[in-house]
């Protein structure tokens, strides 16, 4: 089973709390705060594998929640930072965030890692408080919750060529001739549903990996058929080898069959008519496929080259291995399309960018003021309400950010309920 598309969810570890301590040992007279900060937690880190070729071990495991830092201890002793989770993906995996469909890693190489959720900061100890006009502070920081979302993991194969063409022209027939590939070969259309992949090697020692592509129909775009599943895997590949059935056997013309193809790729992304494309005429052991190859060649305007081939008797198989080799040798990668490029330039910004609105204030049916923001939620997660000191932290910090004077210009009053996440509030003047 091939899985080329999933969706999961990843949250980095929460931060550990920092914690409220005193030094009480004999002889040492008030001793001062000696609460320790919290670790660090870990975070979610995805990491290339060279073994893997699909994303079938996210179809039993969609859930990524990484530990979170050792909280502070006394003696102003340091929680333990958390050690990263590593989940591994194949080459070829593009990561992104399910909501905002930004583009967060695009992971080819082995061994490259992408940190894809956050760990939060571990909290700070009170002795991070002393100040000499509160020497003595009964304040601690929770840990920063860590970064969660939904993140969307597609698979982009890696190979260095792709054949191309309508289904049941000969695609599989031929990657199973030429390399040890062993894909499902059989009498009727999308026989292939899943890309195959097969190493080649050409007599002069040459080799690279040549993927047969599921069948693409017309309107392979829009996403008939197989359509977006099949072009995705094609993005990838430097050179295409386009194959045609040149005995007609499906009644279709190979001409016809050629430019509706072309059409397709064109339509799906620009970039893919850059590559440089080789014409595989198969299937020439057949009646009239002679004849039928000789008005392809006067009808085709493009400067391509055509190998007549058929990969039952293996007529033709060295010289195309060859050109293909060659043409691989001058043809360079292709960066990932446009679109992701320009994605990539907004992920920088968009990382650096401040959020303008602190918080938002709307109202509930009730009557009751609901406040929300990503900054003022952290700051209420990392509060520690069993202690006073940190309760009237906590209001200050809602000053400074002018949460009481936004809740009086909407028409706040005395004693009204004001809701912060899951908790509620008097406002109080």
């Amino acid at each position: 089973m091939f899985v080329d598309q999933v969706k999961v969810y990843v949250k980095g570890g929460d931060g550990g709390n920092g914690m409220v301590a005193f030094r009480r040992e004999k002889y040492v007279p008030k001793g001062g705060p000696a609460g320790g900060d919290g670790g660090k937690g870990a975070d979610v880190v995805f990491v290339v594998e060279e073994g893997l070729r699909t994303l079938m071990d996210f179809r039993y495991q969609r859930h990524f929640k990484a530990p979170r830092g050792e909280h502070g201890m006394s003696k102003g002793q340091h929680g333990r930072g958390s050690k990263d989770m590593i989940v591994k993906v194949p080459p070829g995996t593009v990561v992104m965030d399910a909501e905002t469909n930004e583009v967060i890693a695009d992971l080819v190489e082995h061994g490259q890692r992408a940190v894809i959720a956050k760990g939060g900061r571990g909290g700070r100890g009170n002795t991070r408080f002393a100040t000499p006009a509160n020497p003595a502070p009964e304040i601690a920081e929770n840990g920063e919750p860590g970064q969660e979302r939904d993140v969307v993991l597609e698979l982009k194969l890696l190979a260095d060529v792709g054949l191309v063409g309508f289904p049941s022209v000969g695609k599989s027939t031929l990657l199973s001739v030429v390399s040890s590939a062993r894909p499902k070969i059989a009498e009727y259309h999308f026989t292939t549903i899943v890309p195959n992949l097969g190493m080649v090697e050409t007599e002069d020692g040459r080799s690279f990996v040549m993927a047969d592509l599921p069948g693409l129909i017309e309107g392979a775009h829009a996403g008939v058929g197989l359509g977006h599943q099949f072009l995705r895997h094609i993005e990838r590949t430097r050179v295409i080898v386009h194959v045609i059935d040149m005995a007609a056997m499906e009644g279709r013309d190979p001409y016809e069959d050629y430019l509706t193809i072309n059409r397709e790729l064109k339509e799906y992304n620009l970039r893919l008519t850059e590559r440089p494309q080789i014409i595989v005429a198969n299937k020439m052991d057949m009646p009239d496929a002679e004849e039928n190859l000789k008005k392809f060649k006067e009808q085709l305007k493009e400067d391509y080259l055509i190998f007549p081939i058929s990969a039952i008797t293996r007529q033709g198989l060295r010289e195309l291995l060859f050109a293909v080799a060659d043409m691989l040798e001058e043809t360079p990668e292709f960066p990932l399309q446009h679109e992701e490029e320009e994605l990539g330039v907004n992920r920088v910004l968009y990382k650096h960018e401040a959020d303008p609105d602190a918080f938002t204030i709307t109202r509930d049916p009730d009557g009751s003021f609901v406040v929300s923001g990503e900054k003022i939620e952290r700051l209420f997660k990392m509060t520690d309400f069993s202690r006073d000191e940190s309760v009237r932290r906590f209001s200050r910090q809602l000053r400074g950010l002018g949460v009481d004077d936004a809740l009086r210009a909407r028409g706040a009053k005395d004693g009204d309920i004001v809701k912060l996440l899951e908790f509620e509030f008097e406002f109080i003047e």
